[in-house]
């Protein structure tokens, strides 16, 4: 059985269910309306290329499958998935669409596509998004397809920062030294006392994501004013933050469960961030870990699973994991009760990367000054593409962000996804960084 088998199994208790695969990233963003916010949190990349990763989805569904989309998919690229073996299932996409909305507001916009979702309301088929927020439950109850996963509200409360720090401590797992401060009145304590044992903290939203709703404090004199800022909206105010010691990486780790609805925990897959000269580069994987290491994070996935299903959750799980440098496993930094990225590779890693090959999944940042048709993309790749004979190559995994945030004059700020395929975990890092130079190439062509 096949990673989309198991997990209907695990949360349908049909294999051969059907489902339609709604990729909302940043679901994160609705999670976070109306709570507490830090001052001068880090900035996220442009919504509307975010956006777009939801055509991600094609890689994940199995044939029986449908993924919804915000707009139809370039037709080249489209033929190349459907030429390697990559894409298995049906496409269908929004009629009204604006570049700002998520896939699910696009969705609740579009008559038509409502229309088509109704159609397959069978008993057998269910909604699978990313993560649940309250636009995903009025999409289910306006298509008649029952959630795969729990409601929103119970997506939510197992989703926040505080609620993962406080998990761990419950756990017994190894934590970053650190505390929760539910009000504004607790922030200074908290960062004397890290400060003291750290020289550096780390100050963190519990609904926070990519980049946004964490600040570094370097020392007093920026907790002071950290503390300035957030004291104005009075001692008492809600705060619901995770204060820790700023602890030197040595490796950075993402593991992947399932939590079934009977309450199994089934544990998947580890990854581990590749940095080139300080530099993030992606995800390399599989992972050589010490036994150790490996048996602490299966330990970690159980105490995690075991209490997120007696909290209401069943459906994927990605922890966050850090190796410090003298060692020390720090099993659960922040839990994602939810899709995350390593989801959209599973298929992949299956078809295309057996024992004995290595993938390195990436992120291509680009500035092309023109949107580009995926047929340039291909030609600019050239050998290195992944054309589904060969076991090494380059495989785009996502095309749309790249012309998502085009303009009509100038350069823009574009992306495309992909998963380098090797023999060895030096050579897809060496494919990784000829697939940017090609591209950066053809981006200032």
């Amino acid at each position: 059985m096949d990673f989309a088998g198991r997990l209907k199994r695990d949360l349908v208790g049909r294999s051969e269910a059907r489902f339609v695969y709604l990729n909302n990233f940043e679901v994160e963003r609705s999670w976070s309306v109306g709570e507490p916010k830090l001052p001068g949190a880090g900035i996220a990349f442009a919504g509307v290329t975010v956006n777009r990763m939801e055509e991600m989805g094609v890689l994940l569904a199995a044939a029986e499958d449908t993924v919804v989309l915000k707009a139809p998919m370039d037709q080249e690229y489209a033929a190349y998935l459907s030429r390697v073996g990559a894409a298995a299932g049906q496409v269908v996409w929004a009629e009204s669409s604006e570049p700002a909305r998520t896939v699910t507001e696009d969705a609740l916009a579009s008559p038509q596509l409502i229309e088509t979702l109704r159609g397959l309301a069978d008993g057998n088929t269910y909604l699978m998004p990313l993560g649940v927020s309250p636009a995903e439950e009025r999409l289910a109850v306006r298509t008649g397809l029952p959630l795969a996963g729990p409601g929103a509200e119970v997506c939510k409360a197992v989703n926040g920062k505080v609620y993962s720090r406080r998990l761990a401590d419950a756990a017994g797992l190894t934590v970053v030294p650190g505390e929760v401060c539910e009000t504004v009145g607790e922030l200074s304590g908290a960062l004397a006392r890290q400060l003291a044992g750290a020289g550096r903290a780390v100050v963190k939203e519990s609904y926070g994501v990519s980049g946004r709703g964490m600040v570094l404090v370097p020392d007093e004199r920026a907790a002071a004013r950290l503390v300035r800022r957030l004291g104005r909206r009075g001692e008492q105010s809600r705060a619901d933050l995770v204060v820790e010691s700023w602890i030197e990486r040595a490796e950075d780790l993402n593991y992947q469960f399932i939590v079934s609805r009977a309450g199994d925990v089934r544990f998947l897959t580890v990854k581990a961030a590749v940095l080139r000269n300080g530099v993030h580069q992606g995800h390399r994987f599989p992972v050589d870990l010490p036994a150790v290491t490996t048996a602490e994070l299966h330990r970690a996935a159980g105490l995690i699973g075991r209490q997120l299903h007696a909290d209401g959750y069943a459906g994927l799980v990605g922890v966050d994991a850090l190796l410090g440098p003298d060692g020390t496993l720090y099993p659960c930094l922040e839990i994602n009760a939810r899709f995350n990225m390593s989801t959209y590779q599973n298929r992949i890693a299956e078809r295309f990367i057996p024992e004995g090959r290595h993938g390195i999944a990436a992120t291509i940042e680009l500035r092309p000054s023109r949107a580009h048709g995926f047929g340039e993309i291909a030609d600019a790749l050239g050998d290195v593409l992944f054309d589904g004979g060969g076991t090494s190559g380059v495989l785009v995994n996502n095309f749309a962000t790249l012309n998502a945030a085009a303009v009509a004059e100038g350069p823009f700020r574009g992306r495309i996804y992909v998963v380098c395929v090797a023999e060895s975990p030096d050579e897809a890092l060496s494919l990784r960084a000829e697939t940017e130079l090609r591209l950066r190439k053809l981006a200032e062509s």
